[in-house]
Parts: C-alpha cells; sequence; structure tokens
C-alpha cells in the first residue's frame, strides 16, 4: 500500500538548483518538500560567482537586492581560461558584470527564500529508495519514513542516489588532475605573495593566491594526479601542495573553508525518467573552471520550475514538460565541452601554451571576446523554438517598460504578453499570462511573448498567431 499523498513534488538535495527550484515552484503553489542529508549548509570555497544570467534571473524574481547585499561586482572579462581580456562595450545585458559572492551565501539566501515562500525543509534527511508508478512517486527516507508525492527531483549533486536508482547512464572522463581550494590566512607579505603567484602563473594558471578580505586569502592550488577518496583537505594538504608547487606555503594558517575537486565531466543521458527528474550536479558535473557549475543549476531549476507546475495543475501543454531534457541538455553539452577546452588551455605542455597565445591574440577581436563571454555567462543562448527571427528563442534583456524595468513584472513568475499595438489580447490565458500594452516599450518589434523564465516564446502583431503560440505554451484557454 502506498502512503496516502503528501506532497506534488520532493526535491532531493538543498543545494542553490534545489532551493531555487522549490522556491520557483512555491510561486505557483506547489507542495514541495526538500530532503537534505547535511545538518547544516555545507561551507565550500567551490564556487563565488554568479554570471550574467544569473544575476537576471534573481532580477526577475526580486532577489538580487539581497544577492548584492552580500556580494561584490566584478568586471565581467577574463572568464574564459582565465586569460585576461576586458570584456567588450555594450554586452546585451542590464547587469554586465560577475557577481562575486560566497557559495554558502547564495545557498542560505535561496534556502530562505523558499521557505519564506512555503517549502517545507527536512535536513539530515536523504532519499534512499523509491518507486514510481502512473499516478506518483514513493520515496523511503534513510530513516525509514515513506512518503507520497506526484513528482521527485534529483538535485542530489554529482554522486546523485536518485541518478543511480533510477539507472540513467553518466557518460563522461572521469578525474585526471585534483585541485585544491580554499580561503585561510597568510603568513607572509602581501608583496611577496604576489611575486610568486606572478611567476608561478606564467606556466601555471591554475594556481592562485587572491585576497578576499578581512586578511583572508583564497588559495588555489594543483594536485599531481588523484586521490582516492572524496574526504575534504585538511590544513596540511594545502601547506605540503603549496610547498611542492610554489617552494613555500605562505605560512597559511586559520582556514576557514577547504575542498577539493576534480576535472571528471560528465552528463546525464536522460534529465527526465517517467515523474522522476534530474538538475544541477545530478544532471552533469565538469571542472569549474570559468565558474559555471553552480550557475547552470541554477538556470536548470528556472527552467524547470514553472513547466513541473503547468504539469501539477492541470494545464501544461503535453509535450511542455519534456522540453526541459529538450532545451537543458544541449546547453550543458556545451558547457560541458567549453570547460574541456578551457583545462586544456590551463594545461602546462608547450602545445596547450601556443594554442593559449593564439587564442588570446584572436580575443582582441571585439566579435571572438564577446562570443566566448557571452558563453560563459550564458547570455547567449538561444532555445530551438522553430524558425523566426533571431531573437525568438533568446532571453530578453531587462529593458525599460511605462511601469519601470522589465524584470519588475516576472517576479509571480507567470507568462508575459508585452504588446506594442495595443490591439491584442491574452485573455482565456489571464490565469497564466500578464499582459502589458506598452508602446514605450524598448523593442524594435510589435509585440512578443515571453515564458516564465523570460525567453521569448512568440514575436508578431495578429492575434489568431499568438493564440496558436499560447496554446503552445500555456495549454488550452480557461473557460
Amino acid at each position: 500500500m502506498n502512503p496516502p499523498l503528501s506532497h506534488d513534488v520532493i526535491i532531493a538535495g538543498c543545494g542553490p538548483t534545489g532551493a531555487m527550484l522549490a522556491a520557483e515552484l512555491r510561486l505557483h503553489d506547489v507542495r514541495v518538500l526538500v530532503l537534505e542529508k547535511e545538518t547544516e549548509p555545507v561551507s565550500s570555497a567551490r564556487v563565488v560567482g554568479l554570471h550574467m544570467r544569473s544575476v537576471e534571473l534573481m532580477a526577475m524574481r526580486g532577489l538580487l537586492d539581497r544577492m548584492l547585499e552580500h556580494g561584490r561586482r566584478r568586471p565581467a572579462g577574463g572568464f574564459f581560461a582565465a586569460i585576461d581580456k576586458p570584456a567588450p562595450e555594450g554586452l546585451d545585458s542590464a547587469h554586465p558584470y560577475l557577481l562575486g559572492i560566497p557559495q554558502p551565501v547564495i545557498v542560505r539566501l535561496l534556502e530562505q527564500h523558499a521557505i519564506q515562500g512555503g517549502a517545507q525543509v527536512r535536513r539530515c534527511r536523504a532519499v534512499a529508495a523509491f518507486e514510481q508508478d502512473d499516478e506518483g512517486v514513493t520515496v523511503r527516507q534513510d530513516d525509514g519514513e515513506r512518503l507520497r508525492s506526484r513528482y521527485l527531483v534529483g538535485c542530489d549533486g554529482g554522486r546523485s542516489t536518485v541518478r543511480k536508482l533510477l539507472g540513467v547512464g553518466f557518460p563522461g572522463e572521469p578525474s585526471r588532475t585534483e585541485t585544491l581550494m580554499g580561503e585561510m590566512e597568510v603568513g607572509v607579505p602581501q608583496e611577496e605573495i604576489a611575486a610568486k603567484v606572478t611567476e608561478i602563473q606564467q606556466t601555471d594558471r591554475r594556481f592562485g593566491l587572491r585576497p578576499c578580505g578581512g586578511g583572508v586569502y583564497r588559495v588555489v592550488v594543483p594536485v599531481a594526479g588523484v586521490g582516492e577518496g572524496a574526504k575534504p583537505p585538511t590544513l596540511e594538504d594545502f601547506r605540503r601542495q603549496l610547498r611542492a608547487v610554489a617552494g613555500t606555503d605562505f605560512g597559511v594558517h586559520s582556514p576557514r573553508r577547504l575542498s577539493r575537486f576534480g576535472d571528471a565531466t560528465r552528463l546525464a543521458e536522460r534529465y527526465r525518467v517517467g515523474r522522476v527528474l534530474l538538475a544541477g550536479d545530478a544532471a552533469h558535473i565538469h571542472p569549474p573552471t570559468g565558474g559555471q557549475g553552480l550557475n547552470l543549476g541554477v538556470q536548470d531549476a528556472f527552467n524547470l520550475g514553472w513547466k513541473l507546475a503547468a504539469q501539477i495543475h492541470g494545464w501544461a501543454p503535453e509535450t511542455l514538460l519534456d522540453t526541459y531534457h529538450a532545451e537543458r541538455h544541449p546547453v550543458a553539452a556545451d558547457v560541458l565541452d567549453n570547460t574541456r577546452a578551457q583545462m586544456e588551455l590551463l594545461s602546462t605542455g608547450p602545445g596547450p601554451r601556443a594554442v593559449r597565445r593564439l587564442l588570446a591574440e584572436l580575443m582582441d577581436f571585439d566579435e571572438v571576446n564577446r562570443h566566448l563571454i557571452e558563453k560563459i555567462a550564458a547570455i547567449g543562448i538561444r532555445y530551438d523554438f522553430g524558425e523566426g527571427p533571431d531573437l525568438l528563442g533568446r532571453r530578453l534583456r531587462d529593458i525599460d517598460v511605462a511601469q519601470g524595468r522589465l524584470y519588475g513584472l516576472l517576479h509571480r513568475g507567470r507568462g508575459l504578453l508585452l504588446d506594442r499595438t495595443g490591439r491584442l489580447t491574452a485573455g482565456g490565458w489571464s490565469d497564466r499570462v500578464d499582459h502589458l500594452a506598452d508602446p514605450t516599450a524598448a523593442l524594435d518589434v510589435p509585440c512578443v511573448l515571453l515564458r516564465p523564465d523570460g525567453h521569448v516564446a512568440w514575436i508578431g502583431d495578429d492575434q489568431r498567431d499568438l493564440d496558436d503560440h499560447l496554446s503552445r505554451w500555456f495549454g488550452e484557454p480557461a473557460d
């Protein structure tokens, strides 16, 4: 006998992806339970920034001011393989910067946002097993309790229990090297550190010590080979490896966060099997070069949330939930490829170093530099919505509208018809789509239909054509 249905969605994992997904689902009154095996949010120095697209997502949901209070804006250039080139002018975003903010802070703010919206979070609980049928998923927690939900989403990291139990393949390459990353104090003058870092980075760009305030340094040091297991490193591990690479341990002491990561690169074969889905690191892992991992997971959640809510509330078109895999799997494949390329460019061999010098020359051309920055920052993504203008399938930047800024109109996670003609209507879909008749909008097209994730679903001025696209994305009109 299955237990009674207690939730619409159970999410395994309360990292940035799981917390973002929970918050997105709560915008649509979906009953959400998040199971997190850790007692407290994990302290990790692994990711320290939100790229432009993720910053835009925070603005779309009214979260950006909270993030800005805890972060620091940094220039948008120098991401690709750490090749030091400034960003070109006129990037297609109202937020053309990297927001430097530690991962634990991001997780905490997103979890608070989800809980304030009504999500339940149970810590010290993990998914141990599950079974799905035509009506739902029965989940057994590691304490033996059984729960019932309509859907289960695995946001439980690269070693995802949900993915393994689901039997989804995770092809790719295992780690060949490791890197230690941590935050700690040092015992030598900054000038000495800067000189040594400059010397080593002539041949090894993976090495670095960067001040991050309050006398604390962010230390990144490569390790030859791959260790056994995944246990966190110790301060002595850092000292030993710093002496091996730099000839000194810089007197490091008083660590705040210590972590290690490999360069394994893997992509789940499928993001959905029936009523069970995967997102974030459960669906893809790759080296953190370029800082794309956390951003990729948060963007997965943003793409999935409204679609899963539509499915639960019964108005989703038949194929809507399948577009999650169709749209996000190719994006992840592209991220994996560009991180592979970046890792090669960071290699110390003469061949990779020669290619790196050549690419640095090519990045002096504005179009090359712009293309690589848009790739890393995820503002160049275009989903395949069929034939149409180049804007179709892309996200719309935060433009000026009569009511202020466009993203301020997307806080509720609904679709939006931006109508410069004043002649169109979203009538039968008004419970899912807002309508703004705004002839002052900074657009060079008559009208656009935006999905809740800000991507342009339709461009035109014909009501019948609009109705067809409203049905495609938002189901049949209400009676």
